[in-house]
């Protein structure tokens, strides 16, 4: 009997360390070595690493768009024809601190083929952009800005034309690579915001600004084209520019905009100016499919339009593209 009770009491002794264990509660040890926190239970170890900082946003766009009509026999007449118009847009975005870098890339080629025509394919749509801003932040929007714009094109553009009397068409070249190519430097102040829906907003106004005209085609230079000194292959110029440009600017649902405009005047003869705009109107439909409507307006008083009577004069230059295809944003 006695020894029943001794062992009942064993038994219950037993139990009564089991759920003791069972309601303790386990504090880790915390060691803080180099910043990093480092959390010690029993014989395991767990680091809890720092996040680390993402200084570079890196990312793009390209888009295709096709159009084809074919027609045989058709009754109402027409010609069948053939265009395609691509490019694609890159961007790399670097913040730490103080300093902001952001730098972008452009490219756009177009052609398009019809028939019963001398020259049956032609280029359509030819623009090379790169601009890179760095910047030191002065305020909460306010920097000190060095910025560099280059454009040109990447192929020989043409006039097509008819000579009185003549049954054939002839080609004049009137443009190619680096002819002509504009690059500018300037250095001034911006004013620059990002919202809370990512659009973003930035002016740049450089009293120090330097353009570089650039014709380096032998027999476009020889005839002084696009305000080059005759025979000469690169006009410089001093002057002061204005910048202002949106990006990712919500119009409405699934419709964004993104324009540039960049003025610049010599101060040799201040108040002449040389105006560059760009806008981009883009209706997205998903993820791989979009509309845009791209714009450029252009004018220089150095460079003389050739018109339908012959003659030449200063004149605003004007494209416009609605294009509807494939679209993908990486």
């Amino acid at each position: 009997m006695q020894r029943n009770l001794l062992l009942t009491g064993i038994l219950f002794f037993i139990l009564s360390l089991t759920a003791v264990a069972q309601d303790r509660l386990i504090i880790p040890d915390t060691v803080l070595i180099n910043g990093d926190t480092l959390l010690m239970l029993g014989d395991s170890i767990l680091v809890n690493e720092p996040v680390k900082e993402v200084f570079w946003k890196t990312g793009g766009n390209y888009n295709l768009n096709i159009q084809q009509v074919t027609l045989s026999n058709w009754a109402a007449g027409g010609t069948s024809s053939f265009a395609l118009n691509s490019g694609f847009a890159l961007f790399a975005n670097y913040k730490k601190d103080n300093k902001v870098w952001d730098t972008q890339l452009n490219v756009n080629l177009g052609f398009n083929r019809q028939g019963e025509r001398d020259f049956e394919t032609r280029k359509s749509n030819d623009n090379f952009v790169f601009v890179s801003n760095y910047g030191r932040q002065l305020s909460d929007v306010m920097y000190l800005t060095t910025q560099l714009d280059a454009r040109t094109q990447l192929l020989a553009g043409f006039r097509y034309s008819r000579p009185p009397g003549s049954e054939f068409e002839i080609r004049t070249k009137i443009s190619d690579l680096l002819s002509p190519g504009y690059l500018q430097s300037s250095t001034g102040l911006n004013y620059r915001k990002i919202y809370k829906n990512k659009s973003r907003f930035s002016v740049i106004l450089s009293p120090f600004t330097g353009r570089f005209t650039i014709v380096m085609n032998d027999s476009l230079s020889r005839v002084g084209a696009f305000g080059v000194t005759p025979g000469e292959n690169v006009r410089a110029e001093a002057g002061m520019s204005f910048a202002a440009g949106v990006a990712d600017f919500v119009l409405m649902e699934n419709v964004t905009w993104k324009a540039d405009l960049n003025l610049f005047s010599n101060y040799e003869r201040f108040g002449n100016l040389v105006v560059n705009f760009n806008s981009i109107i883009r209706l997205k439909v998903n993820k791989y499919i979009s509309t845009r409507i791209e714009t450029a307006l252009i004018y220089d008083e150095e460079v003389f339009v050739r018109q339908a009577d012959g003659t030449s004069k200063q004149a605003i230059q004007l494209q416009n593209l609605i294009n509807f295809g494939i679209s993908l944003d990486f």
